[in-house]
């Protein structure tokens, strides 16, 4: 069976088994056992022993449950509400500050989730009930929501960074200091898109002082400025320990954790009772995530054996297109792929197949990277299927329909596929702060 017919077969599979409602992981591994046993024989199994070592004692990986348990604390010791709260004192009463400092928390609360459905349901429990109380417009809400909680992924510390680090062996600082300008570009960009369209129609977000947050007073309001800024500090800190070279990534989450602790307990607000729900939910989802790497890791590994990564190479140099448009091509690809997969598994199918090819085209690895971030932000916010959706869907309160979810992301996704084209004409936005820090 040659190598465009097997990746037809595999994809046909993938689709069938999503449709029947399969475990994603266990449906990946599945499908590369049964099909590799039919073309390859037996030698295939040799496979599962060394992807198990590959992913389960992975250094590098091993950050991803210390980044989760870092963020699950911060949230539920009430550090997340504290850093909305303080987020509003500092805008003011002005329209539509409420989505305003909801999108620069919300982007921060899902950056120390670092997974973009964890990180869109804890903004949504936090952010999403304020609004609509306050008569925001339901789309606006929302649609700041999933913005917000989306880009948890593209602010380090990002699970999907380190993963696609891990999967072409770069640099994880280089990753998320090349994700720094992309990320302030596009936050900047979307809380103009609202201060604009809340001035074109000021029905979308009332400016009513009954309504909006009351002010503390005196000690009250150190403490609601100090809890918010406590979180910020402690981020800055975990990722000023890997820019530095003080520690490594998975070193620089056990720093977050810790840190995490000490400012609950300096806060008050520390309970055992919080750290065995943070480690409940944690194990969970990594529990979850890991049988995903696994399963992906073992389909890539099986298909890359079987030669897809020449059949792109080859194709990508016979179409004579330029460069660029081979790029554009593989954007579309990871944004179809959004619609039935979550972040996870596109980082680890695509990461393999399609770094090397744009590194022989003459492209920076850091800054594909990026452009799939970016990209991936996207395609699972992107209806009808978009897997983002139906996280905030999950959670959103009752007579909130998928079409007006749907109806709320399209703006923002707009917004967010600027940043993606200006990333992409302009690569030094990407490459100049890494090669200015890490030279």
């Amino acid at each position: 069976m040659g190598i465009e017919v097997l990746t037809l077969v595999l994809l046909g599979c993938i689709l069938v088994m999503f449709a029947l409602g399969a475990q994603v992981g266990l449906a990946l591994a599945g499908i590369a056992m049964g099909v590799g046993y039919m073309t390859w024989g037996e030698a295939l199994f040799n496979i599962i022993p060394t992807t198990v070592e590959a992913t389960f004692f992975s250094f590098i990986l091993l950050a991803i449950p210390l980044y989760i348990y870092m963020g699950q604390l911060l949230t539920r010791s009430g550090i997340g509400d504290a850093m909305f709260n303080a987020s509003q004192l500092m805008i003011g009463r002005v329209r539509g500050s409420l989505a305003i400092s909801v999108i620069g928390v919300c982007s921060m609360i899902g950056a120390m989730v670092g997974i973009i459905g964890a990180g869109i349901m804890t903004s949504s429990s936090i952010a999403l009930k304020p609004m609509l109380d306050r008569g925001y417009d339901k789309k606006l809400a929302l649609g700041v929501i999933m913005a917000g909680g989306s880009l948890g992924i593209l602010i380090p510390p990002s699970i999907p960074m380190i993963m696609f680090a891990s999967a072409t062996q770069n640099s994880v600082g280089r990753m998320f200091l090349a994700a720094m300008i992309p990320a302030l570009i596009t936050v900047t960009l979307l809380i103009a898109y609202v201060v604009i369209s809340c001035k074109l129609n000021p029905k979308r977000a009332p400016l009513d002082e009954e309504n909006d947050i009351e002010v503390p007073k005196g000690f009250e309001l150190f403490k609601t400025i100090r809890d918010g800024l406590s979180s910020l500090v402690l981020i800055v800190a975990v990722l000023g320990s890997i820019i530095m070279g003080i520690a490594t990534p998975t070193e620089s989450g056990a720093i977050g954790v810790v840190g995490a602790i000490i400012l609950a307990i300096l806060f008050k607000r520390f309970k055992p009772q919080m750290m065995h729900k943070a480690g409940v939910q944690t194990a969970l989802l990594v529990s979850v995530a890991m049988w995903i790497i696994l399963g992906a890791s073992i389909f890539s590994n099986f298909h890359l054996l079987m030669g897809v990564q020449n059949m792109v190479s080859n194709f990508a140099t016979s179409i004579d297109l330029p460069p660029i448009m081979i790029i554009i091509m593989f954007q579309l690809i990871m944004l179809f792929l959004g619609f039935i997969i979550d972040e996870f598994i596109i980082v680890l199918m695509c990461a393999p197949i399609f770094t090397p090819v744009a590194v022989t085209l003459g492209y920076d690895p850091i800054w594909f990277g990026v452009l799939m971030i970016l990209n991936i932000v996207i395609a699972v916010q992107t209806p009808p299927y978009g897997f983002a959706l139906f996280y905030l869907k999950g959670i959103a309160p009752k007579g909130v329909t998928m079409m007006d979810i749907y109806r709320s992301v399209t703006p923002f996704i707009v917004v967010q596929l600027a940043v993606l084209i200006i990333c992409m004409v302009f690569p030094e936005l990407v490459l100049w702060l890494p090669n200015k820090v890490m030279n």
